[in-house]
């Protein structure tokens, strides 16, 4: 079922309305017709299924026919800092970092970049980025679209990311994958947690150290070497399987809690009624 995102303002009185580029992709791409469906989502973690009732120049028109809160979205917020790669790489990167369930996309200058943006092109590319940010979260069906911020300098990136609770930097030098599971399933959920990659050639030692300083973990993630756009993704990889694993667990132990309070109170009737059977 294709996706779309609209605004909360844009969803009222068991309509919905999508406006925009979305318009022409849906009747003119599409070719969709009333009385098709889609899913929408308000990037607030809502998201709601809808019939197409009109179709028009300026404007598609729904009607809401279910909303539920979706469980798609990961229980961690997680940022990834992205050493500025060659080429168009970071489309890519961006592309897979949506669909492994990122919250935010940070591109950074470090002291190995290539590429160096001036603030024109780095806009420019901003508005590119963020549009390859939205097709991926419409296609895995996310339901908010993460941001991809401006350009970065690396000590401000270290500066920002303070704030979280876990902090990781993986680097070749890094030694002890054991060190790297402690780390990665000491996040809970509702935990901010910020990984930082670097670009082609990877970091200083002097930018490690600068790092640790600012309470980063140096993490290995295995004895090969990884180019930029894999690291990253294999850093997402493991920490939304970690994520969603905890999520089954806590789901798991609602339900048995549930139940058990569900079967107190039939026993509990059972005595009432002075039947202990």
């Amino acid at each position: 079922m294709y996706h779309f995102f609209v605004k909360p303002e844009q969803i009222a009185g068991g309509e919905a309305r999508i406006t925009g580029a979305d318009v022409n992709h849906i009747a003119n791409v599409l070719r969709m017709k009333p009385g098709e469906e889609v899913m929408v989502s308000d990037g607030s973690g809502w998201e709601y299924l809808c019939r197409i009732r009109e179709t028009g120049r300026e404007e598609i028109l729904l009607e809401v026919r279910e909303e539920n809160s979706g469980v798609s979205e990961l229980p961690v917020r997680i940022t990834l800092y992205q050493g500025l790669p060659k080429s168009a790489k970071m489309e890519l990167i961006i592309q897979k970092a949506v669909e492994l369930g990122v919250s935010r996309v940070v591109p950074v200058e470090t002291r190995r970049t290539v590429v160096h943006l001036d603030k024109r092109r780095a806009e420019s590319k901003g508005m590119h980025w963020q549009s390859v940010a939205e097709s991926a979260a419409k296609q895995s069906g996310r339901l908010v679209i993460p941001e991809v911020s401006l350009p970065v300098k690396f000590s401000a990136a270290l500066s920002e990311a303070e704030a979280d609770d876990v902090r990781l930097i993986p680097y070749e030098l890094a030694e002890g994958m054991d060190r790297t599971r402690r780390l990665i399933s000491s996040i809970r959920p509702g935990m901010r947690v910020s990984v930082f990659i670097g670009p082609e050639g990877g970091f200083a030692e002097e930018e490690i150290r600068e790092a640790e300083a600012h309470g980063f973990a140096p993490v290995t993630l295995g004895r090969r070497i990884l180019r930029t756009e894999t690291a990253g993704l294999v850093m997402l990889s493991l920490l939304m399987a970690e994520a969603e694993c905890q999520a089954d667990s806590g789901a798991a132990e609602r339900r048995k809690a549930e139940g058990e309070t569900a079967e107190c109170h039939a026993a509990e009737g059972r005595i009432r009624d002075g039947n202990l059977l």
